[in-house]
């Protein structure tokens, strides 16, 4: 069965956001990485600036025993597409590829996918769209799942 959590974009902020949520949650982040410690391959390094490799890729903040809250800064092309209002996703973690590709399939019909499944290099078959409906939507299965 899929889990369903809540992934929040900010433009430069996320770090401080996520230390103030930490302090009203607690707990720590399992992980937190900046784009500048993306692999070569995926961070297109002549066009990410100095500022924008300092910026938040992921970082996730458990918040309960079934629920995390996750997010990122934009930076570099998905910058000026960010819309205060609108810099959410609902993010969903399946238990299998199958079921990925299944809601992924499913949820995208009719609408734009942004990012087409795939193996990602921090180890997940991951994609994300905006379905018909104009919302924002995840699609994740980590291939060696967090002890």
């Amino acid at each position: 069965m899929a889990s369903v959590n809540v992934y929040l974009t900010f433009n430069g902020d996320c770090e401080a956001a996520f230390n103030f949520y930490k302090s009203v949650f607690g707990g720590d982040f399992p992980y937190i990485g900046k784009f500048k410690d993306m692999p070569p391959s995926y961070d297109n390094s002549q066009t990410l600036s100095e500022s924008d490799g300092e910026k938040i890729m992921h970082v996730t903040l458990p918040i309960s025993k079934e629920t995390c809250l996750m997010g990122s800064d934009t930076a570099g092309e998905w910058s000026p597409k960010l819309i205060q209002g609108n810099n959410y996703s609902v993010s969903i973690n399946t238990e299998s590829k199958e079921e990925a590709d299944k809601l992924f399939n499913g949820l995208s019909a009719g609408g734009q996918i942004t990012m087409p499944l795939a193996n990602t290099f921090w180890g997940a078959y991951f994609g994300m769209f905006i379905d018909k409906f104009g919302i924002n939507w995840m699609v994740n299965f980590d291939e060696a799942p967090a002890v």
